[in-house]
């Protein structure tokens, strides 16, 4: 009698009878984020949360693979702890390429293109470009736009790479320097290509604070995207979204460009371009 007190007043009650590989067994149907709150209501609910095939369900299909291409070692003692540590960001593909991790609440890919593996138009000249070390990127380079009339940046990620069936938003991460000059007006337009598919939308990199207040900007203000500051001190502004079925539709394309307006732009320093979840 005492147990069965014991047992209802932390909230596991008649459920917490069923054997521990059927609780497990249910939970499997649910996400991440359940399955810690459900570890939440009883020991046994606890117990049958931490059972590393339930965890190994969360986990990508090809998270061996993905381990193999880590810079450094990923340790753990366990599948539930293996999930959490691909929740922060890993370098792949000798750190120069790509990033990757979880997406904390489904278990979704996310992956970040490093600047070094984007197409910069402005990159292949040093008097309008320099690439230097900032120790809060993820990456050992960031590339800097120091000045040019003109900019064209891309990047290109495979499909079968992300996770299937599964709406993703493309994102360019950035900073932009305290001198920066030339990234409000006119907008810049942001493409993603996927197949068939295309979307455009106008964005704007320097927001209204970082620049003169102009009546003749109003209309296209209102339309465009808009800047984020992200928990990592970066910024990001969405460039589009797209669908991933199958992941058998070829390589998703993320474009930025601003060549109408001949004036000079610089001050926009590139983490990478990042697609991940919608959530």
């Amino acid at each position: 009698m005492a147990r069965r007190r014991e047992e209802e007043s932390e909230g596991g009650g008649h459920i917490d009878r069923l054997p521990e590989g059927c609780i497990s067994h249910v939970l499997s149907f649910t996400t991440p984020r359940d399955l810690c709150r459900s570890a939440l209501l009883s020991a046994t609910f606890r117990s049958a949360a931490s059972v590393d095939a339930l965890w190994e369900r969360f986990l990508p299909s090809d998270y061996q693979s993905i381990l193999s291409q880590a810079v450094d070692p990923v340790r753990y003692s366990s599948k539930r702890e293996l999930y959490f540590r691909l929740c922060d960001s890993i370098l792949i593909d000798g750190g120069k390429m790509q990033s990757f991790q979880l997406e904390r609440s489904t278990g979704r890919k996310c992956y970040m293109i490093s600047p070094r593996s984007m197409r910069i138009i402005w990159g292949r000249h040093g008097q309008y470009r320099r690439w230097f070390s900032l120790h809060e990127s993820r990456f050992a380079e960031v590339g800097e736009l120091v000045a040019n009339c003109w900019f064209e940046i891309g990047g290109s990620i495979g499909c079968q790479l992300l996770s299937p069936r599964t709406t993703y938003t493309a994102y360019l991460v950035f900073k932009l320097a305290s001198e920066s000059n030339g990234l409000d007006h006119p907008p810049q337009l942001a493409s993603v290509r996927l197949g068939a598919y295309a979307s455009e939308i106008d964005i704007c990199l320097q927001d209204d604070d970082d620049s003169d207040d102009d009546a003749s900007k109003e209309g296209w203000q209102q339309q465009r995207q808009r800047r984020h500051l992200r928990d990592d001190g970066w910024m990001e502004i969405k460039l589009g979204e797209f669908y991933n079925d199958e992941g058998n539709d070829g390589d998703v394309e993320i474009r930025l460009m601003e060549t109408k307006a001949l004036h000079w732009k610089n001050g926009l320093i590139i983490q990478g371009l990042e697609v991940r979840p919608k959530i």
